[in-house]
């Protein structure tokens, strides 16, 4: 019998994009799921990196809709109505979606930040705000001094975000989880490796995250 003192961790693995729709609403989903389980204290959650069109121009931002409208091959219209269906879903989970003044971009530098985040035991509150600022206020998280002001605001020194910013620091860490993805065969976000046996992608309730946690704690501290 496995003792309190002796009860082993088990680790969670999430990949996730700020410029995903999908993300915020897994992130509130999982984050329910991990509040309620009761060995939450040994559960060890780490972030990674990954971008849903890396090859997307630097200095670019495109509407939402028209973006979203190229890729299914039809009108922004449309898009607008597809899209429309994630916006219902996000606001039965608490989140309030302006898909009209979502702006596609870039999103390798606002990665870079939450690494910086990482470092300073901020991960949450820096993911939490890009996301929020990605699907509710129309910015742009390619922008450097957008960016920066977010930083700040989820509580990071903002000299410190615009030295990272303006030179290459964390670059290697946001490559090296993308590529870490492809070898897992992540192919999209979110995705949770749970105890690095356990694989889930996509829009799941808390309930369903939480047996997975349950199913990997029990079988690590059988």
């Amino acid at each position: 019998m496995v003792t309190l003192g002796a009860m082993e961790k088990i680790s969670v693995d999430i990949w996730s994009d700020i410029i995903c729709l999908w993300c915020p609403i897994g992130k509130t989903q999982f984050d329910a799921a991990l509040a309620a389980f009761p060995n939450r204290d040994s559960v060890i959650v780490r972030h990674h990196s990954f971008q849903l069109d890396p090859a997307m121009p630097q200095l670019s931002s495109t509407p939402l809709f028209e973006r979203a409208a190229q890729d299914m091959g039809t009108t922004p219209a449309n898009a607008a109505r597809v899209l429309g269906q994630v916006a219902a879903i996000a606001a039965r989970v608490g989140l309030e979606y302006r898909l009209e003044s979502v702006k596609v971009a870039n999103s390798f530098d606002a990665h870079r930040l939450v690494h910086l985040a990482t470092d300073h035991g901020r991960t949450e509150e820096v993911r939490g705000r890009l996301m929020r600022a990605f699907t509710t206020e129309g910015a742009v998280i390619s922008d450097r001094n957008t960016l920066v002001r977010l930083a700040e605001e989820a509580g990071l020194d903002p000299q410190e975000a615009a030295a990272v910013l303006d030179g290459d620091k964390y670059a290697d860490a946001v490559r090296a989880d993308q590529e870490l993805a492809h070898r897992l065969g992540v192919t999209g976000v979110p995705t949770y490796i749970v105890d690095g046996s356990y694989i889930t992608s996509g829009s799941k309730d808390p309930e369903e995250l939480s047996r997975m946690l349950d199913q990997a704690w029990r079988k690590k501290n059988a």
